[in-house]
């Protein structure tokens, strides 16, 4: 399994991000120690990885790199991916062969080992929530990539997990990575401090200038085709604006302290229209909250010149760009300058802290509700409705197969390569859409 940013054009993905702050990372690193870690006997972290696609792999060395910075020992000691192939790419990270587990039950398999304490989600949405679920249900403390639903359903089993991850005291970081990046931390502060007076609107945009990637039809049942090309299904990934979007959303709502509450929007499907699969390529999505802010959605993965994957705020007294600048209209404009850490060894490095020191951390909500914020928008672009926040959080329909939303898969699907769920197609959504009502003239 695999889950990542895929971007072209002039957006940087992931990977290239790496490249281009390991300079900058070695040189900070060590300022991000735990406090009270030095001096003192170094607690043991042993972690496992569920997904080891493009992102499962980085964030493994984000986290050995996390474990560098703040001293203590830490290791991975069990990866699970689906496909057996994936699972050994355990072995690049220090995890014993015997260890490396495969098939719809591996993430059972890892979380059995003893002595575990800490486990990297990084497989496709679409199977986050129930892995998830069982990693708090088993006392483990996690890190979890974005986003952690596909459907309202799913979002109801990461409030409920996340409940109980305090109830147990488990630590919980998201890879909402500019919640630790401190550029992000500190304008945005200012931002809510009344830099540039009251929230009058926000923007938020992941436009590419190229078409989504596409892996092909690759397995021998419909199962596993759609598994390994997820990305293009909305059941595994949530579409475009789900599945990537939900960072420039997640920054708006950082900056509210809550979500929209409705939502209306519109899109297609243009690039795609002739390879398999059913998400769309574009969307356009305008949110309110509660207090009637604004809050403008632009996403899409076409063909054109103009590019921007960004978030910037309008107020009453300025302009910000939350990633670091306000411009005050009677006053000095403001830019960050600091010196900053990868903020995906950053978000490892704050779950590392609060375990060591016992501290507060629980990012559950906050992914949740950005996660179905996406939803919301999709949702109102599929229907062509007004959708709610409650709407969307109380409807009842799955688009997933229901063995999805439990947490035996082994068990209850057997083999992939024979059993074939009946999956849904946005031919049967459109059929039988959503259970939400059409806002009525």
């Amino acid at each position: 399994m695999n889950e990542s940013n895929i971007t072209q054009g002039a957006a940087p993905n992931r990977r290239q991000f790496l490249k281009q702050s390991t300079a900058l990372t070695a040189g900070v690193l060590a300022a991000s120690t735990a406090p009270g870690v030095l001096g003192q006997a170094k607690p043991e972290i042993n972690a496992i990885v569920i997904g080891l696609g493009g992102r499962g792999s980085g964030a493994c060395k984000n986290f050995l790199d996390a474990v560098e910075a703040t001293g203590v020992n830490g290791r991975l000691v069990a990866a699970a991916d689906l496909f057996p192939e994936k699972a050994r790419r355990g072995t690049q990270f220090g995890v014993p062969r015997e260890r490396c587990f495969s098939g719809f039950d591996a993430y059972m398999k890892a979380l059995e080992v003893p002595g575990v304490n800490y486990a990297i989600i990084a497989t496709p949405p679409g199977f986050k929530p129930a892995q998830f679920r069982a990693c708090i249900e088993k006392g483990v403390n996690v890190f979890t990539e974005k986003p952690v639903a596909t459907d309202g359903p799913m979002a109801r089993i990461m409030y409920a997990a996340g409940e109980l991850a305090d109830k147990k005291g488990l630590k919980v970081a998201a890879g909402t990575q500019r919640r630790h990046q401190k550029s992000y931390i500190e304008t945005i502060k200012r931002i809510q401090d009344g830099a540039i007076g009251e929230v009058v609107a926000l923007r938020a945009y992941w436009v590419n200038g190229g078409p989504i990637w596409h892996r092909g039809d690759h397995g021998d049942t419909v199962l596993e085709r759609q598994i390994r090309n997820w990305y293009h299904y909305i059941w595994l990934c949530g579409d475009h604006i789900v599945e990537q979007h939900v960072h420039n959303i997640d920054v708006c709502n950082w900056i509210k302290g809550t979500h929209p509450v409705r939502a209306w929007g519109m899109g297609a499907r243009q690039m795609l229209g002739n390879k398999s699969g059913e998400i769309w390529d574009n969307f356009a999505c305008e949110f309110a909250y509660e207090d009637g802010t604004p809050m403008f959605s632009y996403c899409g993965q076409i063909k054109r010149k103009h590019t921007s994957v960004s978030e910037f705020v309008d107020g009453s007294k300025g302009t910000s760009n939350p990633g670091g600048w306000v411009r005050p209209k009677d006053g000095r404009p403001w830019r960050f300058r600091g010196n900053q850490v990868n903020p995906y060894v950053q978000e490892h490095i704050d779950l590392i802290n609060a375990i060591v020191n016992n501290t507060p951390l629980n990012e559950t909500k906050n992914v949740t509700d950005s996660t179905l914020t996406a939803i919301m928008g999709r949702e109102a672009a599929y229907s062509g409705a007004d959708v709610t926040w409650d709407q969307i959080l109380n409807s009842t329909f799955k688009y997933a197969p229901d063995l999805v939303y439990g947490d035996q898969w082994k068990m209850q699907f057997g083999d992939f390569r024979i059993l074939e769920p009946p999956l849904p197609s946005l031919h049967d959504i459109f059929s039988n859409p959503p259970q939400v009502p059409v806002k009525k003239a």
